[in-house]
């Protein structure tokens, strides 16, 4: 390969190169179109037009951001990419990631040729780049099949591939699921500090905040809808899964012939002995290239949520009737809905986020996927699920970040009239040797008066890796709501509470208190093979006016779950669970005490 370029390089350098322009590219891209990318294939080296990034100081190189794909706009993951400096001669080489996607950074003004090459492959054409201070190329280099470059027909125009819908989607569950999917080719590279687990089987690789992208993470994600769909490498993207599950519990399947009794405090599997779906969501979104450090970038994400889960996501003013009013099994909720603009040149970069997302301090999350087990800890079932406002992340440096932001309080939409402005305010720290990560909030930071989930948390999270395949998640929180009516029955002329928005247990012939609540959690993660990890989850609640649970009692719960993934896109989650109340009996419809329960999910991807 090194041969070849220097050989196209002397003809190239020996005619007479003045004002080539390759052209402005003015197609009208739709939602999931393919980026140009047949830039003069017929020629036997192509050069690529820069685009300026501006003089601003911090950019001080230039640098090469590509995609190596088949004619078909296919991604070709793993693919060699060469780089040869005319001006100097130095040669560097690096790796295509997962969606196919390269950058070369720190380049100094000059001429460049780059050219790609895997195996099965023919090289691509060689293409020359012009590169100046402060400037970025995008760059897309071709690779036919061996099979089919002897007869291939170069043109601008390929032809979409005969294959259909149906058979890319097949053939891309077949190889997952049988491991035969072409190699990914090294890890997509992240800027800062290194990835401290494996993801999968684990659902993250980094440690999580929350209110933005992971500043510096690349996206290397294939979804089997937009490979069938043949727009495997486009920046917006479609995606989803279906997750249902079912569960045997002592808790009975109804009280007293009444209506369906719950598993609760236990979320979200609360229907006791049956069969249901959990969650059926469609992702719509765009993500902002958070690893690039030269220009303004921006992403977005809508959501269609389905599901008994929805019965936890509700937020006032967003379909919230389904629950409030008609009191549904199931539901609709478009539990996030946001806009990401990220900001390169604020420290290590800042993400400004504008709309509904979720609520910023925590391990767990709403969406299946993003969870270690099935069902969820006492400490997340009872705490704040949604904020609809605006949150600013800034990477100070490799190791600390700050965010800080305002919303319209927990749970509601900002039209309704339980939204008053609230203060969301973290700070996190990982050591150098992402051995450990420290996250604490102060979260919808308010008068902290009595409304819908107008909850004041404090919460801490430490994150702990043992060694490569073990790790430990630990967080506590300690949350209140002030003037809180009182539903004792201890008092003359009670006030009646906010529908969907309980009371509280107070002292005799208080008409409101102040409803207090702490927990504790701590998640142990084991690693035993690439595809499968243990988990084992220790809980600990004191809702000491059952404003959150219904009892003023503690809670403490035990969980050991299985997590067995079949290639990348089905997740098993089978896990044994014990529940006990100490002060009152709730559990049951109030009957126990204590509650054990054996429940299994599977998430199918798309």
């Amino acid at each position: 390969m090194r041969e070849t370029i220097l050989k196209r390089s002397y003809k190239v350098m020996s005619a007479k190169i003045t004002n080539v322009i390759i052209g402005v590219i003015s197609s009208c891209f739709v939602l999931f179109g393919v980026a140009p990318h047949a830039l003069g294939q017929a020629s036997a080296s192509q050069e690529i037009p820069v685009s300026n990034v501006g003089a601003n100081g911090y950019a001080q190189l230039g640098r090469i951001h590509g995609i190596a794909e088949s004619p078909y706009g296919i991604p070709i993951p793993g693919t060699q990419i060469h780089l040869h400096s005319v001006n100097t001669g130095i040669d560097r080489t690096t790796y295509a990631t997962g969606n196919g996607s390269f950058e070369i950074a720190d380049l100094k003004p000059g001429t460049y040729e780059l050219a790609a090459s895997r195996a099965g492959f023919a090289d691509s054409p060689i293409s020359l780049v012009q590169v100046a201070m402060q400037q970025t190329v995008d760059l897309h280099l071709m690779l036919q099949a061996k099979a089919d470059a002897s007869t291939a027909k170069t043109t601008d125009n390929p032809k979409p591939t005969a294959q259909g819908f149906s058979h890319r989607l097949k053939q891309f569950y077949v190889q997952d699921w049988n491991g035969t999917a072409p190699p990914s080719g090294p890890a997509p590279a992240k800027r800062g500090l290194p990835f401290p687990l494996d993801s999968p089987p684990f659902p993250n690789a980094d440690w999580g905040y929350g209110g933005s992208p992971d500043i510096g993470a690349p996206d290397g994600n294939i979804y089997p809808l937009m490979t069938a769909l043949n727009r495997p490498n486009t920046r917006s993207k479609i995606y989803g899964w279906v997750e249902p599950g079912f569960n045997f519990s002592t808790t009975r399947t109804s009280s007293n012939g009444g209506p369906p009794a719950t598993l609760y405090p236990l979320s979200y599997d609360i229907y006791p002995n049956r069969l249901e779906l959990d969650q059926a969501v469609i992702y719509i979104e765009r993500l902002p290239d958070t690893v690039q450090t030269s220009h303004f970038d921006w992403g977005y994400h809508l959501t269609a949520f389905f599901g008994i889960d929805t019965r936890f996501t509700t937020a006032k003013g967003y379909f919230s009737q389904q629950l409030l009013a008609e009191n549904l099994q199931y539901g609709f909720d478009p539990v996030l809905e946001y806009v990401d603009l990220y900001i390169p040149h604020v420290a290590k970069g800042m993400n400004i986020r504008m709309g509904r997302f979720l609520s910023v301090p925590g391990i767990e999350a709403q969406l299946a996927p993003n969870n270690y087990t099935y069902t969820h800890s006492l400490l997340y079932t009872i705490d704040p699920f949604t904020d609809t406002g605006i949150i600013g992340t800034v990477k100070l440096t490799n190791q600390w970040t700050a965010q800080l932001g305002m919303s319209a309080s927990h749970d509601v939409a900002p039209w309704t009239s339980d939204a008053q402005p609230s203060l969301i305010a973290c700070a996190a720290y990982e050591t150098s040797t992402t051995n450990n990560d420290f996250y604490a909030c102060a979260n919808g930071i308010n008068n902290g008066k009595y409304a819908y989930n107008n909850l004041q948390q404090y919460d801490g999270t430490w994150y702990h890796r043992f060694s490569k395949t073990m790790h430990m998640a630990t967080e506590a929180w300690y949350m209140y709501e002030r003037d809180v009516p009182n539903i004792a029955g201890n008092v003359l002329n009670p006030i009646t509470p906010e529908l969907g928005a309980n009371g509280a247990f107070c002292m005799p012939g208080e008409l409101r208190c102040t409803a207090p609540e702490y927990a504790a959690v701590n998640y142990l993660e084991k690693e035993l093979s690439p595809k499968m990890y243990l988990s084992f989850r220790s809980d600990f609640l004191d809702d000491k006016k059952g404003q959150r649970t219904g009892y003023a009692t503690k809670y403490a719960e035990n969980t050991l779950s299985l997590s067995k993934w079949i290639g990348n896109t089905i997740l098993f989650r089978p896990e044994v669970r014990f529940d006990h109340s100490y002060d009152l009996s709730a559990y049951d419809a109030g009957r126990h005490s204590s509650q054990f329960t054996f429940s299994t999910d599977i998430i199918y991807k798309f």
